[in-house]
């Protein structure tokens, strides 16, 4: 499968709130740059229609260039190596390709070769959930990580000790690329499942549940959450703004879940909630 680029040329003002939208129209990979960002799409998903009326809703509020091209497959490593950065989260957790060094302070050492999935750390979803994950106890908990991307939130789970990891992905290339990225991080054990909430129906309880995906879907997938979430346990929740945080509140707390606290950075929103 090949895949579309989108590169915007944007005020970084509106870089996130593009971002979010697009992600509604299936772009699930996102590289930064210094006057917007680039976005990725498998090519049987992409509609030029689709984008066109998406930016056209903003021509009043903001000036948007943009190119499209296509990519082959095989040259996305040769597209990410160009743009990735190593991270540092928290002031514990390096998050790197593996071609870039392990920093000599890092308590937590993450390796990431992310194709075209999304989570490399650089999203501020990403970096919110691992600065939440810090604050739990993993310790020999049994962990699920719903729309795992590259897998990095499962990896960091079994950086903190969970003995029992589940990752969740809709899409089989990226399956396979949380497999790969589980292999390279010495957590191969790391149960990765090809589906959707549908997968966890009827499974063990969870201590801890990591879900960052979009607003719309956790909506909708908190039910089958809370049915394998141990009494006592914690669900974790990125991928959407500030303005949608009491939406997530009230779905919480018809489901008999407790708000605990939040975290904001650019508007982005990681929430703790327990059960």
């Amino acid at each position: 499968m090949d895949f579309i680029e989108v590169t915007l040329k944007v005020n970084q003002d509106f870089a996130d709130i593009l971002t979010a939208e697009l992600g509604e129209l299936g772009f699930d990979a996102f590289v930064e740059n210094e006057e917007g960002f680039s976005a990725y799409i498998e090519e049987d998903k992409y509609s030029q229609q689709e984008l066109e009326d998406t930016l056209g809703r903003y021509a009043d509020f903001v000036q948007v260039e943009y190119t499209v091209q296509k990519i082959e497959r095989q040259n996305w490593n040769e597209e990410w190596e160009r743009n990735f950065e190593p991270l540092f989260i928290g002031g514990e957790v390096s998050v790197r390709a593996s071609f870039h060094e392990k920093p000599a302070e890092a308590k937590y050492d993450i390796v990431i070769n992310p194709k075209m999935s999304f989570g490399t750390g650089h999203h501020e979803t990403t970096t919110l959930m691992i600065e939440n994950q810090l604050t739990l106890n993993h310790q020999g908990k049994r962990v699920l990580d719903m729309g795992c991307g590259t897998g990095i939130l499962a990896i960091m789970a079994g950086e903190l000790g969970a003995s029992e990891i589940v990752a969740v992905e809709i899409e089989d290339w990226t399956v396979e690329n949380a497999r790969e990225n589980a292999e390279l991080n010495n957590y191969a054990s790391i149960d990765v499942r090809l589906g959707g909430a549908e997968t966890i129906s009827g499974e063990a309880p969870f201590d801890i549940i990591l879900a960052n995906i979009n607003r719309n879907v956790l909506l909708e997938d908190m039910p089958a959450y809370t049915a394998v979430l141990k009494p006592e346990g914690w669900l974790l929740l990125s991928g959407f703004y500030t303005e949608d945080l009491p939406m997530l509140q009230e779905r919480a707390q018809e489901l008999g879940l407790t708000y605990v606290s939040h975290r904001v950075k650019n508007n982005w929103v990681s929430a703790l909630f327990k059960n």
